[in-house]
């Protein structure tokens, strides 16, 4: 009788957490496909899904009003560019900053040369040089680069290293004593969101995936790629991967810079002064910083995407490793190649994630059964993002399409409105696609099953 009653009394308190948890999905804005994805579990396995869901199943989040844990930047209206695109506009009513004009902009597509840019742009640091990155490897490239930044921080200059502790779980887990010279040359290094230290704080699902490298409050670096010989290096390698990184100095930076600052403060608990408008002239690049995640209130990039595609009037071309849409964007790029705008998808053919691949093949397939292209680059792992709509905009920076990227992560983008920049991207889109295949591979019974299947939970991943 007491066994019954303990299994009563148990199936009672995972009824009541289920309740608990779609009460918390529904403030947390999550689409009903995740919110099913997420039911569906709990009722096959609750004994897993229901605690799984209370440990990751926060998307956004809680603001502090003592610590500011939201994005929270100081006004920039000064001499900013007001631009009327409508991305721009959406952007901006979701409490994103105006689109500034005072930049310079460097695409750079090549891992050596992005590796001597920055390397140079690090040794003529005068008072600081900031890193935040999602990997980062202990090998050829990153030794060099931890001697460099001693001898920074040895002659006073201020280095602070912040990295991600899931995408750097090597590192963080086994080999966090490299950085003990570093630290003892006054550099500081901080790992973002560590497990062990806040095992229940219910945001470990939430990652640091931004890259951004900062030297001296006034130059910056960003996009995709992290820290490693797999991004870059002083020489080339069969395996390093197809990437992007820019460069940008003025008016921008400052964006970057207290992006910064607000993801350092939450993670190391040190409070770094914010940074005003630079009045410096740089050059007339059009460019609008685009923080996401779960800082950030509301889903401000996503919908500038959604509306971008909606309104694309002659193409909408898409370079992602990743490719696990929501059912919405979905729905605006069918529609979009029905209405005669030149969709384009161009992805690896085989990423380092099987998972991955597995979960984006049905979306795939279905667009291309529709006649949309998808190009599959046939050379190393593509880890680069970038879109072109039109020729008025085109999105660079750290977003993959997936729903981790636009859902969950911490990441960066930024939107480019200069008719120079988007055609320098468009001549690299180019160059990607005579390396690039076009047919889908027939599908076995059990591929067809595992792509079935990874469809069904891939709102979960």
């Amino acid at each position: 009788m007491d066994f019954l009653f303990e299994i009563h009394i148990f199936a009672l308190i995972c009824e009541v957490l289920i309740i608990l948890a779609l009460i918390h999905m529904v403030n947390q804005k999550r689409s009903p496909t995740s919110m099913i994805a997420w039911l569906l579990a709990m009722l096959l396995i609750p004994y897993i899904a229901v605690p799984v869901y209370f440990l990751i199943g926060s998307r956004k989040r809680r603001k502090n009003k003592r610590t500011k844990s939201h994005v929270v930047l100081p006004s920039l209206e000064d001499n900013h560019y007001r631009h009327t695109h409508s991305i721009s506009t959406l952007l901006v009513n979701n409490g994103i900053r105006r689109t500034s004009e005072n930049n310079s902009f460097k695409l750079i597509s090549n891992g050596i040369e992005a590796y001597e840019k920055m390397m140079t742009e690090f040794q003529s640091a005068t008072h600081s040089i900031y890193i935040s990155t999602y990997v980062f490897k202990f090998d050829s490239t990153t030794e060099k680069l931890i001697t460099l930044l001693e001898e920074k921080a040895s002659a006073g200059i201020e280095v602070r290293l912040l990295i991600d502790c899931i995408g750097s779980w090597q590192l963080y887990y086994k080999q966090q004593h490299i950085f003990d010279q570093l630290k003892n040359a006054g550099a500081k290094v901080e790992f973002f969101m560590p497990l062990f230290q806040m095992p229940f704080r219910n945001y470990v699902n939430l990652r640091n995936h931004r890259k951004i490298y900062l030297i001296d409050q006034c130059t910056v670096f960003t996009g995709g790629m992290n820290l490693s010989d797999e991004y870059l290096g002083p020489e080339n390698t069969t395996a390093r991967w197809e990437d992007l990184l820019f460069m940008i100095q003025g008016q921008a930076v400052c964006h970057f810079y207290n992006l910064f600052v607000l993801d350092w403060r939450y993670a190391a608990k040190e409070k770094l002064p914010l940074m005003h408008v630079t009045q410096k002239h740089y050059g007339n690049a059009r460019l609008q910083v685009v923080p996401s995640g779960p800082d950030v209130p509301n889903d401000a990039l996503y919908e500038s995407l959604l509306n971008a595609i909606y309104t694309a009037e002659e193409r909408v071309w898409i370079v992602t490793p990743y490719f696990i849409p929501s059912e919405a964007m979905m729905k605006a790029l069918l529609i979009a190649h029905r209405k005669n705008v030149d969709v384009q998808l161009i992805t690896p053919k085989k990423s380092n994630h099987l998972i991955a691949d597995l979960a984006r093949s049905g979306y795939m397939r279905t667009l291309y059964e529709a006649g949309i292209k998808i190009a599959f680059f046939e050379g190393e792992m593509l880890h680069a993002k970038a879109i072109i709509f039109d020729n008025t905009a085109c999105m660079l920076g750290s977003v993959n399409i997936d729903n981790r990227s636009l859902f969950l992560n911490y990441e960066v983008a930024t939107y480019a409105y200069s008719p120079e920049i988007i055609s320098e991207v468009h001549e690299w889109m180019l160059g990607l696609l005579q390396r690039s295949s076009y047919k889908m591979e027939e599908r076995t019974r059990i591929r067809k099953f595992g792509e079935n299947l990874m469809k069904i939970t891939a709102p979960l991943l």
